[in-house]
């Protein structure tokens, strides 16, 4: 009976000695090689393969023993694949938490409005932490693994910030911005006024990027955009430098010139009457609504004031007088000349 005794005396100490050591453990901080480190877990992968990812990345621990503490939490089920990111200070617990929670490590990429595709293109090469898939696609190829073969890609793309984790492909980003765009578009075009010059979605696109390029000052927004409808409801060329400029491409040297506006391509609204073929840039939010819905006004012509606001008329004379006292040099913006 003595020896039964002393024999459970003994287990039962070593029994709490391990549970205190293990409750030790899982709350001291982990050693790492750096003071961050990057954890990938691709999906699908076991709980003995994750734990031996842990130790790969540069965590100073036993992968074994981090399996047993995995399995014993209960929460081995529930580890989650991504990119994860450990720093000094981080406990065993601290990374189950993360694992089972898909706490992951999330970098960010911003699209401006107003920004052209090529911008776009840029900002994605640079992006930090994307798996850059896309950099050997020429636009239409890109467009049709997209799902919109033949479609043009300017103005196709919502101007937002997205979040991903590391080694997310560019083609998601992109996806998700047009997506965003295909939803913020239907959205406008049901809010559209009943006083318009657009038959499509497509046409409100083209027009909300030119209001996007046309002004920042969201006062102005929506009579810019009535000045356009107007303009198309009387037969009259838009008239617009944005357009021009987009259409010179490479050629535009920063200076527009009024050479430059009598030269014709598909985006001169100067030769051509009617909206151009398509976007010119990536529209917001607010110019898309902009675009759907005008401000009431038969104004016909604007002119930067030069302090970031626009002075419409609704005669080419009141608008000369008003170039004269706001432009001694025209730019051309809506000059309507």
């Amino acid at each position: 009976m003595r020896l039964i005794k002393r024999i459970f005396w003994t287990v039962l100490s070593l029994a709490l000695l391990l549970s205190a050591a293990s409750g030790w453990w899982v709350l001291t901080p982990m050693s790492l090689s750096t003071p961050t480190v990057d954890l990938s877990i691709e999906p699908q992968t076991p709980v003995r393969g994750i734990a031996q990812a842990v130790a790969d990345a540069g965590v100073d621990v036993q992968p074994v023993v981090l399996y047993a503490f995995f399995r014993a939490s209960g929460q081995s089920r529930k580890l989650r694949a991504g990119s994860y990111e450990l720093s000094q200070g981080n406990t065993p617990l601290d990374l189950l938490r993360k694992l089972s929670r898909g706490e992951e490590s999330l970098k960010a990429i911003s699209l401006i409005d107003g920004w052209t595709f090529r911008q776009f293109r840029a900002a994605l090469a640079k992006a930090e932490g994307l798996k850059h898939d896309t950099q050997g696609l020429n636009d239409d190829a890109l467009m049709a693994k997209l799902g919109m073969p033949g479609v043009a890609p300017e103005g196709r793309f919502f101007p937002d910030t997205y979040t991903y984790g590391k080694g997310t492909s560019e083609l998601h980003v992109m996806e998700r911005a047009a997506k965003a765009m295909n939803k913020q578009l239907a959205a406008a075009w049901k809010l559209r006024g009943p006083n318009i010059q657009l038959k499509t979605p497509e046409e409100a696109l083209v027009l909300a990027s030119i209001v996007e390029k046309e002004t920042g000052r969201e006062s102005d927004r929506t009579t810019i955009s009535r000045v356009f409808h107007n303009r198309l409801a009387v037969g009259m060329p838009l008239q617009t430098d944005p357009t021009v400029i987009y259409g010179m491409f490479d050629n535009f040297d920063g200076n527009l010139r009024r050479a430059d506006l009598r030269t014709d391509h598909p985006w001169n609204t100067y030769t051509r009457k009617g909206l151009p073929p398509t976007p010119i840039a990536m529209p917001g939010r607010n110019a898309l609504k902009a675009a759907v819905q005008p401000a009431a006004s038969n104004a016909l012509y604007f002119v930067a004031k030069g302090d970031g606001t626009s002075y419409f008329s609704a005669t080419l004379e009141e608008h000369n007088s008003a170039v004269n006292r706001y432009q001694r040099k025209t730019s051309g913006a809506g000059t309507g000349q």
